[in-house]
């Protein structure tokens, strides 16, 4: 393994960290989490002409970039110390790699070039807060009862009398789903005895489409509610392609590993910034007549969060070489990011404690994400689980 950065990747680093640094300082992402989007659609777009953002790990013939999953794990390192909010997350590495994966060649074409450009937006759908579960990253996700398991509940699917499909149902907590232009759902098909689980194209002008944005602990993260109401969809793949739905499951852990990796670098970039924003603190604070950071007990607690970051980093560098490492990686940088963001409001005494203060903002990035792909020791213990450090020596020897 090289770990040593190309100088493109220096590049970029180094231009999107000057982009974000003029445009997207607390008061920007603060401003920018109370619009309608979500997110701001001026920066969005300046990402995807300048650096091509949304379409960093797309393929060239699509208009992409052609760059690496780990390219793109490393401009998510940037966004997250940032927090920039945008659909990036939701777009470029959550829809893109199953449209890749599982869509026909005439919906790759189609999708592809304006999801890399940036003019079309992307969010994965799923019922219930079952998210962690559909990408495998807290548990098997083959059963596929997180969808609803073709009982009542999570989104069913139908044939229509078009040829096309119908679905009916709602998901919630879909990141950027207020926003979308277009959702990709996952919905039951076939009944209980034959159920299987498929995913679906829905465009934003749906009939029988409603979606609400909902209040969540971390506004730089918008949720929101789907619901479908015989709702038509596109089937995404050929019709008779994964007819058992092991394709759709297999693309959806697949590219759960990808995101595993690609959010332990985001949650490192937010407890590296959220660090080094404390160590100016308290550089700066002064108490008895002296900088508070000259003190041995504090040096103490800034020591022990450094050691946190570096060793979460190096983890997530190794993920985003191997994805297959992605959820041990994405436990680690969640749990630093964790620590940093609560260390960093005691750091900062009194005026870290009030609720407007920059430092809960990773404090809230950090909550939010744990609920959404974690928890933490659901992720090390399925890593774990899959690694057959539980098995005993006699179901070794039966395997």
């Amino acid at each position: 393994m090289d770990a040593a950065f190309t100088a493109e990747q220096d590049e970029m680093r180094r231009t999107l960290r000057e982009i974000l640094g003029k445009r997207c300082g607390p008061d920007e992402v603060k401003a920018a989490v109370r619009t309608a989007a979500g997110h701001d659609r001026e920066l969005w777009q300046q990402l995807a002409r300048q650096l091509g953002l949304p379409g960093i790990a797309v393929a060239e013939e699509y208009g992409g970039v052609g760059c690496t999953p780990a390219d793109l794990a490393l401009a998510c390192e940037e966004t997250g110390r940032a927090l920039l909010p945008s659909p990036l997350l939701a777009t470029a590495v959550l829809a893109v790699p199953l449209i890749t994966a599982l869509g026909t060649d005439a919906q790759r074409s189609a999708l592809l070039p304006p999801l890399a450009a940036g003019g079309l937006t992307a969010a994965l759908a799923v019922p219930g807060p079952a998210l962690s579960t559909a990408l495998a990253l807290t548990g098997e996700n083959a059963p596929g009862e997180w969808a609803g398991g073709g009982r009542a509940g999570g989104v069913q699917a139908r044939p229509g009398a078009d040829g096309g499909w119908r679905l009916y149902g709602e998901a919630a907590q879909v990141l950027d789903g207020h926003s979308a232009s277009l959702l990709l759902v996952a919905a039951h098909t076939g009944g209980f005895a034959r159920s299987r689980t498929l995913l679906f194209l829905v465009r934003e002008d749906a009939p029988g489409l409603a979606r609400s944005r909902q209040a969540t602990l971390d506004e730089t993260r918008p949720q929101a509610r789907i619901q479908l109401r015989d709702t038509p969809a596109e089937l995404l793949g050929a019709d008779d392609a994964g007819a058992t739905g092991d394709g759709v499951l297999a693309a959806l852990a697949a590219t759960g590993r990808t995101a595993a990796a690609v959010l332990a670098a985001e949650a490192v970039g937010a407890a590296g910034q959220a660090l080094a924003r404390t160590v100016e603190y308290v550089r700066q604070r002064e108490q008895f007549g002296r900088p508070i950071g000259s003190f041995q007990a504090v040096k103490h607690r800034l020591a022990d969060l450094y050691v946190h970051v570096q060793a979460a980093r190096s983890a997530a560098y190794y993920a985003a070489w191997d994805p297959r490492q992605g959820g041990l990686a994405l436990a680690q940088a969640l749990e630093a990011l964790r620590i940093t963001a609560g260390e960093a409001i005691q750091l900062h005494g009194g005026i870290g404690f009030t609720w407007e203060h920059d430092a809960h903002l990773y404090f809230k990035r950090a909550a939010a994400d744990e609920l959404l792909f974690g928890p933490v020791h659901r992720l090390r213990a399925h890593a774990a689980h899959r690694a057959g450090l539980f098995t005993t020596p006699q179901e070794k020897v039966a395997v």
